[in-house]
């Protein structure tokens, strides 16, 4: 099996595979986001509308039971079952209203399978004294620990991809014949074993985290819902190829294995890493073939490099002898620069897509855990090129075998490089849970263009959301709502906001509150002069505990 038959093979499954799964599907933009409702948060309409309209950047699937809308007097106020059309959540009204105030919950389905979910008010005629606050929270709130274990499986799933690609390859094309075969074997099958198990967490965790219910919550017919669609196929399919893949590694691991069977073992692992772009948010980005390929070409870059390493540095390092140390890692370390560069090429070709332009790489989550991500592969390169200089100068030895002193080196850099690739691995189980930066940047476009600037910040006692409006000079109208971390509406004591603009001098200026809810209050702040001002609030839950929390809004003249 030449390398570059083999290159032409894994390409072509890369591409037949990302291609049933992304070329029907029509443009999207991963984790769908809120851009308007009708009535708008905080609106106070004199006649009852006969529906509430929720647009978001995508379409939408609906969580039925999630969605309500809550009357002044405690009773639900929607009728019917909502329905979507094109990018809008239609919630149907009763005839019969009642003057007052109007909670709407509700949480949807973004196209990549993550939640979308949250609460506002409009009021009728005038806001309520005392707004009834029956639970619509359950619409925007995701239970932590399973929001928890989602995070954990993806650190799993990355983590077995790796054991198992990386020792494979090690005992295929690297490993001496006189060497014991039995622990990089176990460390592969225990490997694919890990990865089966984190597909199979994913595959059941993504229930409650997309409807909103606690671990044990779920019905027989939501699992079924969830094995239909793009997520739950491409978690069964990485099953079925692991299964097949267990088959056919032991032959090839022993050593021994037909030429059949090593060309299959390395298109099945191109499968597998491609299953992990279809299901997240590549496969629902502006250009979804490009990126469900570059996520596979990326996971496969790491997985030889890092999976590599942990071969080297648990087995080989420590077993073989200096004259095979002096054949196998020069092979090894070209091997690692092109595994290097194949992740960093098609980590690039993704942000570019997922992030789109230099304001999102440096104002949103996802873009900064981005630079996070990068910045720690950039230490990790530094030590990794410095392991490439160590091979390097065994090399120059006069028989071409390094001493036991390069060798005890080179261990010691290996395993920093593997504890560096764990904490990436981490970051990236967060990143793939994060709205990507085109799409969020999108949002607050759209948002700024309609006059309202939406931001959530969190304390240890609560989440507050914050909306000004228009966020220009002169008067501005503001809302909070106030709920707990678990995204329940909380019932806030006393409400306290103040702005200041420190580079021109100006000195915090209080708001105005007026609560219209016991986790919602409305204000007025007169903003005499453009720039970035800096908001701060302070929120008192009970007679002893407060906390205060502060962002950034940038105000147009």
């Amino acid at each position: 099996m030449t390398p570059r038959r083999l290159l032409v093979a894994l390409a072509g499954v890369l591409l037949g595979v990302s291609g049933v799964f992304t070329l029907p599907a029509g443009p999207a933009s991963a984790h769908a986001a809120l851009i308007r409702t009708s009535p708008t948060q905080g609106a106070v309409v004199q006649q009852s509308p006969r529906e509430v309209v929720i647009t978001f950047s995508e379409m939408v699937a609906p969580v039925r039971e999630k969605i309500k809308v809550i009357g002044p007097d405690g009773k639900r106020a929607d009728r019917g079952n909502p329905t979507i059309s094109g990018d809008d959540l239609h919630i149907p009204l009763r005839s019969e209203t009642q003057r007052g105030t109007y909670v709407v919950g509700y949480r949807v389905i973004s196209a990549d399978g993550h939640p979308v979910g949250a609460a506002f008010t409009y009021s009728v005629g005038a806001p309520s004294q005392n707004t009834a606050t029956a639970d619509v929270s359950g619409g925007g709130r995701t239970d932590t620990v399973v929001a928890d274990g989602v995070s954990v499986a993806n650190f799993l799933g990355y983590a077995g991809l790796i054991l198992s690609v990386g020792p494979a390859l090690v005992l295929m094309l690297l490993w001496p014949r006189r060497l014991e075969r039995r622990g990089p074997t176990r460390l592969a099958y225990g490997g694919l074993s890990l990865l089966a198990l984190a597909t199979v967490l994913q595959l059941y965790l993504e229930v409650p985290y997309s409807i909103g219910t606690g671990l044990f919550g779920i019905s027989g017919s939501d699992l079924g819902n969830e094995l239909v669609d793009r997520y739950g196929i491409a978690h069964l399919v990485r099953l079925a190829v692991i299964a097949v893949a267990a088959v056919l590694l032991r032959p090839v691991l022993t050593g021994g294995g037909a030429r059949w069977q090593r060309w299959t073992v390395a298109v099945l692992g191109a499968a597998i890493a491609t299953t992990f772009g279809i299901a997240g948010h590549p496969s629902t980005s502006v250009a979804p073939a490009l990126t469900v390929i570059a996520d596979a070409v990326h996971l496969g870059g790491v997985a030889i490099w890092i999976g590599g390493l942990i071969a080297l540095v648990a087995f080989l390092l420590r077993r073989a002898n200096p004259k095979e140390l002096g054949a196998i890692l020069p092979v090894w370390s070209d091997w690692a620069a092109a595994s290097v560069a194949a992740l960093v090429l098609a980590g690039t070709a993704q942000a570019l897509v997922q992030i789109g332009s230099f304001g999102a790489l440096l104002h949103t989550t996802y873009g900064k855990l981005v630079l996070v991500k990068v910045g720690l592969l950039a230490v990790v390169l530094v030590v990794a090129a410095f392991s490439r200089r160590l091979v390097r100068r065994g090399m120059q030895e006069p028989d071409g075998v390094p001493d036991r002193t390069v060798g005890m080196r080179l261990r010691r850099t290996v395993l920093a490089e593997v504890v560096g690739a764990v904490v990436i691995i981490g970051v990236a189980s967060v990143l793939v849970q994060t709205t990507p930066a085109r799409t969020q940047a999108a949002v607050n476009g759209s948002t700024n263009q309609s006059g309202v600037v939406s931001t959530t910040m969190t304390s240890s006692l609560y989440q507050l959301q914050f909306d000004i409006e228009p966020a220009q000079t002169g008067p501005n109208d503001i809302h909070l709502y106030a709920y707990t971390p678990q995204g329940a509406p909380l019932k806030v004591v006393e409400w306290k906001v103040s702005a200041g603009l420190p580079a021109q001098g100006i000195e915090p200026i209080a708001a105005v509150l007026t609560p219209i809810a016991d986790f919602h209050a409305i204000g007025q702040i007169t903003l005499p002069a453009a720039g970035q001002w800096n908001f701060s609030f302070t929120l008192r839950t009970t007679e002893i505990d407060e906390a205060t929390v502060t962002t950034t809004v940038k105000v147009s003249q």
